[in-house]
């Protein structure tokens, strides 16, 4: 009975389609999370005092590093299936690496930096919330995809999934855990809480402090969902791959937070 109230999924991941041409729900909401993302990196620039133009030409540097660090890990994490041909598998295919882009992304930063003499780490902060609030909007690409779902559930809010995305050895399952709708509502109190402590604890900060709690927090919600996911994954012996990067950045990020708490002053962000 509990099945019958679970969240359908979209009869297919494609919005309309003009011979060739395809205009795909998760492209269209991957430019929608950029694009709002930018708006926010945009405002906390400007709020420490830079010009909030800078958001939009770092794209420039971010986005294609970032993408091109995304299927890095994805190719990286997944070798054995690209193992005959892996450099074209980086430029074209399917499939994302939030960590690859994050570091791909972070390089872009660090260049953009250094062209247009701006401090990189305050930078960083000032991305990092628009940044995950991308990732919150960019995430429900995969329930118009039918993939990235968790365990079988019978849940209210479980998502129905059609045979055919059932992963081999569910086939009897209809319904999951939402894993992207996790991750997403997570991503979004990232988002907020990173917004606050940015403006409620400004003068005590130092530079690159909002961009650690970025990957930290991020990290604990993401360790949660992959061990609810039962897609395909890389593996480090019966482990996902991915339960021990999260755990290791949640805790390293968290520690080199607090270790620059303990130490004085120095360091805290300045125009330049």
């Amino acid at each position: 009975m509990l099945a019958a109230l679970s969240l359908p999924s979209p009869p297919s991941p494609v919005i309309f389609e003009v011979g060739p041409i395809a205009l795909r729900w998760y492209g269209l909401l991957i430019a929608l999370g950029i694009a709002v993302g930018t708006f926010v990196v945009s405002r906390e620039l400007a709020r420490r005092g830079y010009d909030g133009a800078l958001a939009l030409d770092a794209l420039f540097f971010v986005v294609p590093l970032g993408f091109i660090g995304a299927r890095v890990y994805h190719v990286l994490t997944d070798y054995e299936l690209y193992a005959e041909d892996p450099f074209p598998a980086v430029i074209g295919g399917d499939g994302l690496g939030i960590y690859g882009a994050v570091v791909g992304g972070f390089l872009g930063v660090l260049i953009f930096a250094r062209v247009r003499g701006i401090n990189p780490l305050v930078f960083a902060d000032a991305a990092a919330p628009g940044l995950i609030l991308a990732q919150a909007i960019g995430r429900w690409g995969n329930y118009f995809n039918q993939e990235l779902f968790g365990r079988p559930s019978d849940l209210p809010w479980a998502i129905r999934i059609a045979p055919e995305n059932r992963p081999d050895g569910f086939e009897d399952a209809a319904s999951f855990h939402p894993t992207f709708l996790y991750e997403s509502l997570w991503n979004l109190l990232v988002f907020f809480a990173l917004l606050y402590i940015a403006r409620r604890f400004a003068s005590r900060l130092k530079a690159g402090d909002v961009f650690l709690l970025y990957v930290s927090l991020y990290s604990v919600g993401r360790f949660f969902v992959e061990a609810l996911r039962i897609d395909p994954a890389f593996l480090l012996g019966d482990l996902r791959g991915n339960l021990l990067v999260s755990s290791i950045l949640a805790v390293g990020f968290a520690l080199v937070f607090l270790l620059r708490r303990s130490r004085g002053s120095s360091g805290r962000r300045a125009p330049g």
